[in-house]
């Protein structure tokens, strides 16, 4: 018997991605004054074609589109579009402090996401009180 739904995995999951695109963040700020060193990025798509390719779906009717997902090894991407010095260094410090700052909201929210959740389970179990 499985008390907890699958809300508190895919919480679980968020929190995992937030995590990785932090460490990602905040390698890239260090990284700031490396010359020739690439920012990286955490591609949320890749990680949801992952999670998705565990679920089943059912097609009801036959001009339903089918379900289906593409998946990717990688998270972490360089990025190569931009170049902002002659360096050959592409970090906007100021994009990565502003992504930082998204990233830690985001995970806030999560982690109050799911404290609400075992918060419901214990007053379940405490019957209501």
């Amino acid at each position: 018997m499985n008390i907890f739904d699958n809300t508190v995995s895919l919480l679980e999951k968020s929190i995992d991605f937030s995590a990785k695109k932090n460490d990602v963040i905040v390698n890239n700020i260090a990284n700031v004054d490396t010359p020739n060193y690439r920012a990286k990025n955490v591609k949320f798509q890749n990680v949801l074609n992952r999670e998705l390719q565990h679920l089943e779906a059912r097609r009801s009717h036959e001009k339903h589109l089918p379900f289906s997902t593409e998946t990717n090894s990688s998270y972490v991407t360089e990025q190569n579009k931009y170049i902002y010095r002659h360096d050959g260094n592409n970090v906007d410090i100021d994009k990565e402090m502003a992504q930082f700052a998204k990233n830690q909201i985001y995970y806030q929210s999560v982690v109050d996401r799911l404290n609400g959740k075992f918060g419901n389970i214990q007053n379940v179990i405490r019957g209501g009180k």
